[in-house]
C-alpha cells in the first residue's frame, strides 16, 4: 500500500492515519470543517479552560492511555480530584446526593439501596426483590430499559439506570442494547441469579471478606477515580496526532463528493481535484459513510444507514464563585428524564480536574440534546445558552449573567445502539469483506468512547495493513 485517503479528521481518523504513517504508507487526511479533532474541543478564556465536547475518558479501556504514552503525553494526564468524587441526580426538583453503594443501575448490598434518598420505600422493596427474580435464558437481544424493569422495577429505571445511562450513551433506553452497551449485567444474572448478589461477590473480592463501607463506595456509581483527561484539555490528544503527521497530511475544509471502488484501488472526488489511494479509511457517522458507499456496494451501504444517530450538545459557563449558591462538593449532577428538564447532566468542570479556572472563578458544563430531547440539540446556540442558563439558575442558585459563554453543538454525532446493534455490526463487517481495501471506523459500531475510537482505528489500520 502506497497511498490511503482517510475521510473524516475525529480521533478516530487521526489515530488512523498516524498509524498508516508509522507503517509507512503516504496519507491524504480530509476534514470537512475547519478543524481536526471532531466533537473533541478545548478552549482557554480569561485564564479558564473549556471543553465544548467530552472532557475526559475512562481509564480501565487501555487504548486512549496507550496512544497517549506513546505520543509522550503521559505526564500531562490527570485524574478527578480526590475529595470531591461524588455526583448527585436531581429527586423530585432537589439536588441529592447519589446512592454510594450503587454501581450504574443496581446497589451493590441492601445496606447501600436502604440508605438511598433517591427511591420511595416501595421502590427500595420492589428493588430488593432482585434478589429472588429469576434469570431470563432467552439468548436474544433486550433494551436496558427492560432489563432493569424486569430486575429492578420502574422507579429504579426513571429515577437511577435512566439518568446514570443518559451521560454515556444519550440514549432512550427502551430503545438501547443490552449487550451493545452493558453485556456484564446479562452475565451477572445467568452466573449468580442475581445482578446483586454477583456486585456483592465482586465486592468481596478475592478475600471473601464483606466489604466495607469505604469499599464499597470506591466501587460504587460512575467510578469517578477512573476518570482522566489532560491538564492542558481533550484537544491535547487530536493535537498531538496532527502533529504527528507529516506536514500537508491533514486537508482541513475539504469536502468528498464521491467515492469509486477501481480495479487498483479507489478513486476519490473532491469538489476540483479526484485523488487515486489503494485503500481508504472512512471515519464517519454511518450514515454519512453509507451515502459515500452507495454507488459502490449498496447493501453495505443499507447496512450501514441502519444505524440511528443523535445530537448533543455542551454549554460552557464561567462564573465569579459567588454567583452560585450550590456548595459545589461535587464533580456534577444527573438529571432523570422524569424531572421533565431541559438538560441531561451538568459538572462543575473547575472543581472536577485541577487547573479548570483559577482561584474565584467557577467553570460548569451543561450536557443537553439526546434521543429524549432532540429539540434542544438542534437549537440555535444563542438558545442553548439560555436554557442552561435557566437550569442552572433553578438547581444550583445561579445569580448575575455569566462571564462568558460558549456552545459547543454537535448534531448527528451520537451513536445510538439499539437492540440489535450487534447483528447489525456483524452483518456490516461480513460486508465489508468484500471491500479488503476499504475500512469503515468510528463511533458508531465497538464503542462511543474514545479508548473505543482508538482501539476501533488500531485494528483497522492494521488489517489494512495486512492486506497490503
Amino acid at each position: 500500500m502506497k497511498h490511503a485517503v482517510v475521510i473524516g479528521g475525529g480521533i478516530s481518523g487521526l489515530t488512523a492515519a498516524y498509524r498508516l504513517h508509522k507503517a509507512g504508507v503516504r496519507v491524504t487526511l480530509l476534514e470537512a470543517s475547519d478543524h481536526l479533532g471532531g466533537v473533541i474541543g478545548s478552549v482557554r478564556h480569561d485564564d479558564c479552560l473549556l471543553e465544548t465536547g467530552p472532557d475526559c475518558w475512562a481509564s480501565n479501556k487501555p487504548a486512549a492511555m496507550e496512544l497517549a504514552n506513546e505520543l509522550g503525553l503521559g505526564d500531562q494526564i490527570i485524574g478527578t480530584r480526590e475529595g470531591v468524587r461524588r455526583s448527585f441526580i436531581l429527586h423530585h426538583g432537589t439536588l441529592k446526593r447519589l446512592p454510594e453503594g450503587f454501581f450504574l443501575i443496581s446497589p451493590m448490598s441492601i445496606g447501600a439501596l436502604l440508605k438511598t434518598s433517591i427511591l420511595s420505600w416501595p421502590g427500595k422493596f420492589r428493588m430488593a426483590l432482585e434478589l429472588l427474580k429469576g434469570v431470563r435464558r432467552d439468548d436474544s437481544d433486550e433494551s436496558l430499559a427492560g432489563f432493569v424493569r424486569r430486575r429492578f422495577g420502574k422507579e429504579a429505571l426513571e429515577r437511577i439506570a435512566q439518568p446514570m445511562i443518559a451521560g454515556i450513551y444519550t440514549a432512550d433506553p427502551e430503545k438501547l442494547s443490552l449487550k451493545a452497551t452493558f453485556p456484564a449485567f446479562i452475565d451477572m444474572e445467568r452466573k449468580h441469579g442475581s445482578v446483586i448478589k454477583a456486585l456483592r461477590k465482586r465486592a468481596r473480592g478475592e478475600s471473601g471478606k464483606a466489604p466495607s463501607g469505604g469499599e464499597v463506595a470506591k466501587a460504587a456509581g460512575p467510578r469517578y477515580g477512573l476518570f482522566v483527561t489532560f491538564k492542558g484539555g481533550m484537544s491535547t490528544l487530536p493535537d498531538a496526532l496532527a502533529a504527528a503527521l507529516p506536514e500537508g497530511t491533514a486537508r482541513l475544509n475539504t469536502c468528498v463528493k464521491s467515492l469509486q471502488k477501481q480495479d487498483a484501488g479507489w478513486k476519490v472526488e473532491l469538489a476540483d481535484e479526484t485523488l487515486d489511494a489503494d485503500a481508504v479509511v472512512l471515519a464517519l457517522p454511518a450514515t454519512t459513510s453509507a451515502g459515500l458507499l452507495a454507488d459502490t456496494d449498496a447493501e453495505l451501504a443499507k447496512a450501514l444507514g441502519a444505524i440511528e444517530y443523535a445530537g448533543a450538545a455542551v454549554v460552557n459557563f464561567i462564573f465569579d464563585r459567588d454567583q452560585i449558591a450550590h456548595a459545589m462538593d461535587g464533580i456534577g449532577a444527573v438529571i432523570p428524564a422524569v424531572e421533565h428538564r431541559k438538560i441531561i447532566a451538568f459538572s462543575f468542570s473547575s472543581v472536577k480536574f485541577e487547573g479548570r479556572a483559577p482561584e474565584g472563578k467557577a467553570v460548569v458544563r451543561v450536557f443537553m440534546g439526546g434521543a429524549l430531547n432532540p429539540e434542544v440539540a438542534q437549537a440555535t446556540a444563542e438558545e442553548q445558552s439560555s436554557i442552561a442558563l435557566d437550569e442552572l439558575r433553578d438547581l444550583v442558585g445561579v445569580t448575575g449573567e455569566p462571564k462568558f459563554s460558549i456552545a459547543g453543538a454537535h448534531p448527528g454525532a451520537m451513536a445510538q445502539y439499539h437492540v440489535g446493534h450487534l447483528d447489525r455490526v456483524a452483518k456490516i463487517r461480513e460486508l465489508a469483506k468484500a471491500q479488503p481495501s476499504l475500512a469503515i471506523i468510528g463511533n458508531g459500531f465497538d464503542g462511543v468512547g474514545i479508548p473505543d475510537c482508538v482501539r476501533n482505528a488500531n485494528e483497522a489500520a492494521a488489517r489494512l495493513l495486512k492486506q497490503s
